[in-house]
């Protein structure tokens, strides 16, 4: 670590500490990650809903610290957030399974009943022993209209439970195919879209093309400005990638400070356009240090774009990609390479 990041990274714990001794907030690990996490500015959604309470003269509770810290910070653990979900439901499950059977036995019950009047009705019987027999029939029925209310109940707030329960599930999928930090798709959510439109591709022979995208001297920067700072490129050059592409295409990260675009119904051509247009806005972007506004310059990637031809596998579609984005890096970086552009220069 650098002089310089060391000293930045001390005024941000100053801040911190600062912020929890005059909240009265106890110095708990997860307090202090918080209020840390807002001196940094790193979390423009948290600097904001901090800045409107410190807005109203308020100083963050205990209580309000502690929503805030699950809200923004806790790791969510989707294994556990499954298995929270699946008591759920099974809960839910032996909760109508218990009313079905209340209501079994309760119908088996009035049945019981009703054979047992109907034997009484074909003999001669007195009008005080049918008026007893009517008052049994008349709980029974009470008590069979009672337990069927229960169970449409159970029923009812099963529906609803298994409605949110399955939108919870939804949710987590969808965060376990989203790179944390950046918020677009991950790793494996690229794969599988690869996957597809590569099977798309080989079926229906339409176009598809790849982006290879990697920040210039990002390791360089990273070191000079500290990490929140690179984390900040990433998320940028993550929301520049993502607002350059519609419909079918996909951007994700593919690790480090290396980004991938999937392009499906894109010819070559019109690729090497879309990944030009997101040279040009990266480089266009002016980067600030969000605690004191000031300049650090700008930033450029490198492109690589290759397009799928018959008979293709992921992997080779992505390694022609890779080898147009190391030229692009060996040609002195901040442009776009094809894999046309690429033959034609082997071929000079």
């Amino acid at each position: 670590m650098s002089e310089q990041e060391f000293k930045r990274a001390l005024g941000y714990a100053n801040s911190a500490f600062d912020l929890l001794k005059r909240s009265g907030i106890p110095a708990y690990p997860q307090f202090y990650e918080l209020l840390y996490t807002y001196a940094t500015g790193v979390n423009p959604t948290l600097n904001t809903r901090m800045n409107a309470i410190f807005r109203t003269g308020q100083s963050p509770t205990v209580d309000l610290a502690e929503t805030l810290y699950n809200e923004f910070l806790k790791a969510g653990d989707a294994n556990e957030r499954i298995s929270n979900v699946s008591e759920r439901m099974n809960a839910r499950i032996e909760a109508v399974h218990d009313a079905i059977d209340s209501a079994m036995t309760t119908a088996n019950s009035y049945s019981g009943s009703l054979q047992a009047a109907t034997g009484d009705l074909e003999r001669e019987i007195t009008v005080a022993d049918m008026r007893a027999m009517a008052q049994r029939l008349l709980a029974e029925t009470r008590r069979m209209q009672e337990t069927n209310a229960n169970l449409e109940q159970q029923l009812e707030a099963s529906r609803d439970d298994i409605a949110a329960l399955q939108r919870d599930l939804n949710d987590v999928r969808r965060e376990s195919m989203l790179d944390p930090l950046t918020k677009i798709s991950n790793r494996k959510s690229f794969e599988e879209g690869i996957g597809k439109a590569v099977m798309e591709a080989n079926t229906a022979g339409t176009a598809l093309c790849v982006l290879m995208v990697d920040i210039d001297h990002f390791k360089r920067f990273n070191d000079t400005y500290g990490h929140q700072t690179g984390d900040q490129v990433l998320r940028l050059v993550a929301m520049t990638l993502k607002s350059n592409i519609k419909g079918k295409d996909i951007a994700a990260r593919y690790g480090g400070e290396e980004f991938v675009a999937v392009l499906p119904q894109t010819d070559i051509e019109g690729a090497v356009i879309v990944a030009e247009n997101i040279r040009k806005a990266i480089q266009a972007k002016e980067l600030l240090k969000r605690s004191t506004n000031e300049k650090l310059g700008r930033i450029t990637a490198s492109f690589g774009v290759a397009l799928f031809h018959p008979g293709d596998t992921t992997n080779s579609l992505i390694e022609r990609a890779d080898r147009c984005l190391y030229a692009a890096k060996h040609a002195g970086r901040n442009r776009v390479i094809s894999e046309i552009e690429l033959a034609n220069i082997r071929a000079a």
